[in-house]
């Protein structure tokens, strides 16, 4: 199977996720890129922070015109998150690309695990704003070091620890993706040494946007819950794949 196909394969399957669940495509996308697309982990992150910032984007106008993005919580969570971002965009650049592909895959493996717990009834409480800005800090930190956008994290800390409901946290989740991969994606690009294949990254972009309106549509068909457990599911197995990998 040809490069092309294989990058407008994992792209629409990356932007459905987006789309139906607010976030988790951008997990699948380093992966994506490593082993079906034969980038180095370092450049893979890179260009995932590009593949997700702008797919987030357009999935969040869908978003937003439905009234389904809370702006407030959303700019204090994303803002929070900057600084703490870009500092470890910076950062990961220096590290060992097995350092990298094992931190991911263990991040990957807990977010599934959580995904996988019984959800809970949703808050209906004032939005903390405290804690808003706390659990950003920690997303960005995340965004920037593993190249994610973060929303397989951002969409439990919005409804457990923010307090938004559930169908607010999806779209919120989106604005907060944004601007943790632009602030990680300066980082990177300031620090340059990454080699990208735009030949490789633009149709794959191309069909993650398609797919998030996709995606967006499957979500009012299909139960929340029972996408989440799919996307788990999968998650866990490309985490043992990519831990076997480093091991091994």
């Amino acid at each position: 199977m040809s490069t092309l196909v294989l990058a407008l394969i994992a792209g629409a399957a990356i932007g459905t996720a987006l789309g139906a669940l607010g976030g988790g495509g951008s997990v699948l996308a380093v992966p994506a890129l490593i082993y079906l697309l034969g980038f180095s982990p370092a450049s893979a992150t890179t260009a995932a922070l590009i593949i997700v910032a702008a797919t987030s984007a357009i999935a969040l106008y869908a978003h937003a015109r439905d009234g389904d993005v809370a702006w407030r919580t959303g700019t204090l969570f994303a803002l929070a998150g900057i600084g703490p971002a870009f500092l470890a965009g910076t950062a990961a650049g220096r590290l060992p690309a097995a350092m990298l592909t094992g931190a991911f895959s263990v991040v990957a493996a807990l977010a599934a695990l959580r995904m996988l717990r019984p959800a809970g009834s949703e808050p209906a409480g004032r939005v903390r704003p405290a804690k808003a800005a706390g659990a950003g800090a920690g997303l960005g930190a995340v965004t920037g070091f593993l190249g994610v956008g973060g929303g397989f994290l951002a969409v439990p800390a919005l409804v457990g620890v923010v307090g938004l409901r559930m169908k607010q946290a999806v779209g919120t989740s989106l604005l907060v993706i944004s601007v943790n991969s632009l602030a990680a994606l300066a980082a990177r690009t300031g620090a340059g040494g990454d080699e990208l294949r735009w030949e490789v990254i633009a149709p794959f972009a191309g069909a993650a946007i398609l797919g998030a309106w996709d995606g967006k549509r499957l979500a009012s068909r299909i139960t929340g819950q029972a996408l989440q457990r799919v996307f788990a599911f999968v998650l866990l197995a490309v985490a043992a794949v990519m831990l076997i990998d480093v091991v091994v």
